[in-house]
């Protein structure tokens, strides 16, 4: 039995016998059907995986993955425990294998998905495993990088990604900030533009990280934004960036000019996606990470425990120290 395959049953065996919750409502909760629901239950109990404890994994744990799920309004979330890694190469590696776990559940034939790019993004589409689909379709959620390593363009995720699912893809073939807003507009008409906008109106399924700090230093893509944009983000406070659409605080979007300049999907046709998958973690990302989801800019979450709980001490609940 594979990692995630036993969290997941873990999970189910918590909510279960620890929580009381009904077959029907996990069902619900984790938008698995009720009669697989009931397999797992006993598959977790034959396997030896439930017994007076939970073994292996640790019940506080899932109560502030349940604190979270219900604070925030999550469909699901993933909180990974930092301690049970020697190296952040291992934990990213978990966080990212987990990931794919939740993205593989949520693809349904008929599926249309939107990815973002970067390194984190990355490392999931190769964790992802095939699944049989039928009219499913994947495209970009923003223009591309200058200067990043071709494994973590979006074109590239979109092409992996679309390989293992044998799905229909659509690339991208500009960059993600603009000089300037004519340029931006020349490209908002064309026709290719013009489909692929429709097409984010269709998604059902938005895969995105998280940018943090607005630093040069943590980015693989704001060598684009000019000496002026960084001062008007930090004179407007910024915070972070989903999709490269920076926002401060309260999760509203801010210097409009580079707004306008963004080759990407609106945080309104983002809003309208059924599935919202956030992919991140770190200190220097919990400002962002905090200001989404009091936005409800995503639904579904993968982190760490040292980012959650940051994320509850930033927003003044003290259930954090439960948990340090």
């Amino acid at each position: 039995m594979n990692e995630s395959r036993e969290r997941l049953l873990a999970k189910v065996a918590f909510l279960y016998y620890v929580k009381g919750y009904s077959q029907s409502k996990i069902s619900s909760d984790l938008n698995i059907y009720r009669t697989t629901i009931s397999r797992m239950i006993k598959e977790a109990r034959d396997c030896g995986l439930v017994e007076i404890n939970i073994r292996n994994h640790a019940i506080e744990l899932f109560e502030l993955e349940e604190y979270f799920k219900k604070k925030y309004h999550l469909k699901k979330i993933v909180i990974v425990d930092n301690q049970k890694f020697t190296s952040k190469q291992k934990l990213e590696k978990r966080i990212s294998q987990l990931a794919a776990f939740i993205i593989r559940e949520l693809l349904t034939d008929d599926c249309h998905i939107g990815i973002s790019w970067g390194a984190a993004l990355s490392n999931i589409v190769n964790q992802i495993t095939p699944k049989k689909l039928v009219n499913t379709s994947i495209v970009p959620l923003a223009g591309g990088p200058s200067n990043i390593k071709i494994q973590y363009h979006v074109n590239t995720l979109v092409y992996e990604l679309s390989k293992i699912y044998q799905s229909e893809k659509r690339y991208i073939n500009a960059k993600v900030v603009q000089n300037n807003t004519k340029d931006a507009q020349t490209i908002f008409k064309q026709s290719s533009f013009i489909e692929l906008q429709n097409e984010w109106d269709k998604l059902d399924l938005a895969i995105m990280g998280v940018g943090g700090d607005v630093d040069y230093q943590f980015s693989q893509w704001r060598d684009l934004l000019q000496k002026k944009d960084y001062a008007v983000l930090k004179e407007e406070d910024a915070i972070g960036e989903i999709c490269c659409r920076f926002f401060n605080a309260d999760g509203e979007l801010v210097h409009k000019n580079l707004q306008e300049r963004i080759i990407g999907i609106s945080f309104d046709q983002l809003l309208q996606i059924k599935d919202r998958v956030a992919v991140a973690h770190g200190k220097s990302k919990e400002k962002a990470l905090l200001a989404i989801l009091k936005k409800q800019m995503i639904n579904h979450l993968v982190t760490d425990l040292n980012t959650a709980i940051g994320i509850l001490a930033l927003d003044h609940d003290n259930e954090y120290k439960k948990f340090c």
